[in-house]
């Protein structure tokens, strides 16, 4: 297997055997499905055919394409930014914060203004967690308050100019006109109007987020699918321990 020429695999090695599905705005038929057949060939893939064509209705179809890819990627050159930590087993993380704070560690979670998705914050914030993965609400050293789902970034500001939250977690869809950027760059640049983001540790996370995009946008550290609860509080360890050593 050669990783520096990767590409698809269906039958056999490198057949480049690809499947693609989109809708047209067309009506349901021949012409619809030479259209679909045309366009997967003007993507690039060879000896492309429509394997399925749907009527939606309204003048759309629905078509799924098999063709094969004629390109590869060279898999030992991609480099993709993420948030370096060691990664620490739950009694780890409450002894580490114990030992770093001599207190519990406070934490409020969010959904920010029209943010109405709950499913990623409550899968890393609430006790039951997901997959077998218990959420931060279980972890002895740890305070969590998970505020839910369209929090305005007033409410989440408060928070830690009361005083309270060291660590705030943002949760984002992310939403057609980057609504989500707008939403996340609202909140960092409220907490540095008021003087107090450098007090805390600041995450994003997110079905798109990425490490490279929530550093651009002036977090921490950003968090995407497949992540656990002992994956953020593992990186919240870390970076407590840098701000401590830095005094901060």
């Amino acid at each position: 297997m050669n990783l520096a020429r990767v590409m698809p695999y269906g039958d056999t090695l490198d057949d480049g055997a690809t499947q693609l599905s989109f809708t047209l705005p067309v009506p349901a038929g021949d012409e619809a499905r030479e259209s679909a057949r045309q366009l997967a060939a003007k993507m690039g893939f060879a000896e492309p055919s429509v394997a399925h064509m749907e009527d939606l209705g309204d003048g759309f179809t629905y078509f799924i394409v098999y063709g094969r890819c004629t390109v590869a990627v060279d898999y030992t050159a991609v480099k993709v930014p993420k948030a370096e930590f060691p990664q620490l087993e739950p009694k780890e993380i409450s002894s580490s914060i114990k030992e770093l704070l001599g207190r519990r560690l406070k934490i409020v979670g969010a959904c920010i203004e029209s943010d109405a998705h709950t499913v990623g914050i409550d899968a890393i914030m609430n006790f039951k967690g997901y997959d077998g993965h218990k959420g931060l609400e279980s972890y002895h050293e740890i305070e969590a308050v998970n505020l839910g789902a369209q929090v305005s970034s007033e409410e989440v500001l408060a928070s830690v100019l009361d005083g309270w939250a060291d660590v705030l977690l943002i949760s984002q869809v992310v939403t057609q006109r980057d609504i989500h950027v707008k939403n996340l760059t609202r909140l960092v640049d409220m907490l540095e109007a008021e003087g107090v983001r450098e007090k805390i540790i600041l995450v994003v996370g997110g079905p798109r987020i990425s490490q490279e995009l929530a550093k651009e946008l002036g977090y921490d550290a950003g968090f995407g699918p497949g992540t656990y609860a002992e994956d953020v509080a593992s990186y919240l360890v870390f970076r407590l321990r840098q701000k401590l050593a830095a005094g901060s």
